[in-house]
């Protein structure tokens, strides 16, 4: 299907989101009224600048406050539109959106609406434009689809129709299953918006938490089902107002936009990309470090044993059990210190997994391979890390473990037996980009969203995660955009024996992070341990946490650069200890101000 997006959904100039639209697939656009009185460029040139970019102007919005008003209002009403319609003209625009009055003498008279309707689909006729009446959800008359539905129906020109609005519709709770009755050729338009699930006013609601289909809680694809059974063979158009989008650069919020109709499409049936492939596990993790020294005392404290050395970059790879970090001190680590640079995916079609990624809009990127190397591709998620799509050890596939050259090493200790799984703090305005990104191109799924205080502020969080818990990814958002520490990324490591591994961890040099005694206090108070379970708890810095399905203890070190590590010791627990989150981020906090690093 065609997709189209609204100027209003981008942040900068007309020009500028024009471009990123074009760059990003959209075969068309809606001009928002504002985007078009605040530029430079005059009507033809705009038409002419979209031709260029090969977009259509599908749609001029809005009229406002047109129906039902005293007749004196609804005569300054038309001539205000014959100017708008002769702009339109000009434009290159055939449809227009009109939304239901909130006029404050606007009057509830279905009869009066339908005839100013009428009268206002006759003068856009004039001018080759159609009217596309669409019911606000804070419309003062009429603020549900099929109440303007039936004021269109009433109207019965063939110059008027109705625009039907997923977030006007879903956040009412209104049954998209009333759509059926609306003939399609009726329906001019489609606008699409998700939104998380909020207690708020409506109108604050819609201006500032709309999202790209597929990042909140509403099912927008269902009601996309409903309309194209009723013929609907317009385009799938975004309108999203949402204030962290109209901070973010344009072209990756573009890019990001284009992703969730191609995702709706292939949810709704009329697209084929090439299926998910799952990822099966985590196949390394690899740090990026200017300095390999600080990095390696930590591994070695942990127990690994660094095992291989890549052939012909500066990549060391330390091992303990399935577990694999890659150290890299290429040029490009110097230049960024020390962080989590890229994953590693067991994939089950590393091949069928990258034609997924390009078709959903993650271009693979360029390598520097020697001759030899594995042929492995990599994707960039919306932080930067990369991500690879690769196999260990599976001789029908290309295994990039035949990249490093054995070397001699002790016996790595035993303790930790996998990654459990990766922490990713995102830059504030890709969070639910992320989300989207993984769940879309990786086939991982999304849980809840989770709130985590920290001294400064609050910490979204959300796991994405394969159907067996081989691949755990924890996407976050700091509260804090400005502090550094707030965008540490962490690998937590899987071990049956928390404390066996806490404790060597720390006989072999190593730091945890301190945990502040009040936490025990009040961990006696909510929970009953053995003799002396808690006062070891208490010794080595392990924080405790239950769920339904089981316990779940864990510690952490020390941060390096961006990074640190996380023990872990799962008992059936499912989740990833955010009720000590608060205090994990609050000992970081204080470390760090006590350590001036």
């Amino acid at each position: 299907m065609r997709t189209s997006i609204a100027t209003v959904s981008l942040s900068g100039s007309l020009t500028e989101k024009l471009t990123a639209a074009s760059r990003a697939g959209f075969d068309g656009v809606e001009i928002f009224e504002n985007d078009l009185l605040a530029g430079p460029l005059a009507p033809e040139e705009i038409r002419a600048r979209c031709a260029d970019l090969g977009l259509s102007v599908d749609l001029y919005q809005p009229m406002r406050d047109i129906e039902a008003v005293p007749a004196e209002e609804f005569g300054r009403n038309l001539r205000r539109a014959r100017h708008k319609f002769e702009l339109m003209r000009r434009l290159g625009a055939d449809t227009v959106l009109v939304c239901s009055s909130v006029h404050p003498l606007a009057v509830d008279d279905d009869a009066l609406a339908a005839e100013h309707l009428s009268r206002l689909a006759d003068l856009a006729q004039e001018f080759g434009v159609r009217v596309a009446y669409e019911a606000l959800a804070w419309g003062r008359h009429v603020n549900t689809y099929t109440h303007a539905w039936r004021i269109v129906e009433t109207a019965g020109h063939p110059a008027l129709g109705t625009c039907l609005d997923s977030f006007h519709i879903l956040s009412r709770g209104s049954d998209p299953k009333g759509i059926a009755d609306i003939p399609g050729e009726k329906i001019f338009f489609l606008q699409l918006a998700d939104a998380p699930l909020l207690a708020m006013d409506v109108l604050q609601w819609s201006r500032h938490y709309r999202c790209f289909p597929g990042q909140g809680g509403f099912d927008v694809a269902g009601l996309v089902r409903q309309v194209l059974r009723t013929g609907y063979d317009g385009p799938l158009s975004l309108e999203i107002f949402n204030d962290v989008f109209r901070q973010a650069e344009a072209g990756p919020t573009a890019v990001d936009a284009h992703r969730s109709l191609l995702v709706l499409q292939e949810t709704v049936g009329v697209a084929t990309p090439p299926a998910p492939v799952v990822p099966t596990g985590v196949a390394f993790a690899e740090l990026g470090t200017p300095d390999a020294e600080p990095v390696a005392a930590v591994l070695g404290a942990l127990g690994f044993a660094r095992t291989a050395r890549h052939r012909s970059k500066p990549v060391d790879l330390w091992q303990q059990g399935e577990a694999r970090i890659l150290v890299n001190t290429s040029g490009a680590a110097r230049r960024t210190g020390t962080r989590l640079a890229a994953i590693g995916l067991e994939s089950p079609d590393p091949t069928a997994a990258a034609r997924r990624a390009e078709a959903l809009l993650a271009p693979l990127l360029p390598r520097r391979r020697a001759a030899g190397d594995a042929p492995l591709d990599a994707v960039a998620a919306p932080d930067g890390t990369e991500l690879f799509f690769c196999a260990t050890d599976r001789p029908e596939l290309p295994n990039w473990r035949a990249d490093f050259a054995d070397v001699e090493h002790e016996r790595a200790t035993a303790g930790v037996h996998r990654i459990d799984h990766l922490a990713l703090t995102q830059p504030w305005h890709h969070y639910d980009e992320a989300t989207l990104f993984h769940r879309s191109v990786l086939g991982l799924h999304a849980q809840e969203s989770v709130d985590v205080a920290d001294p400064y502020g609050l910490m979204r969080s959300r796991a994405v995660t394969n159907a067996d818990g081989s691949v755990r990814i924890a996407l976050g958002v700091g509260a804090a955009p400005t502090d550094d520490t707030v965008h540490a990324q962490h690998i937590a490591l899987a071990t049956d024996d928390v404390v066996t591994a806490a404790r060597r961890f720390r006989a072999a040099g190593g730091r945890l992070l301190p945990i502040p005694a009040n936490y025990y206090d009040d961990l006696a108070a909510r929970h009953e341990f053995a003799d002396g379970e808690l006062e070891t708890y208490r010794e080595l810095g392990i924080l405790y946490d239950r769920d339904a399905h089981g316990e779940f203890r864990h510690c952490y070190t020390m941060t390096v650069g961006r990074v640190f590590f996380e023990l872990v010791q799962r008992d059936g627990y499912r989740g990833y200890g955010a009720q000590n989150a608060p205090v994990r981020l609050a000992a970081q906090h204080t470390a760090r101000a006590v350590t001036g690093g």
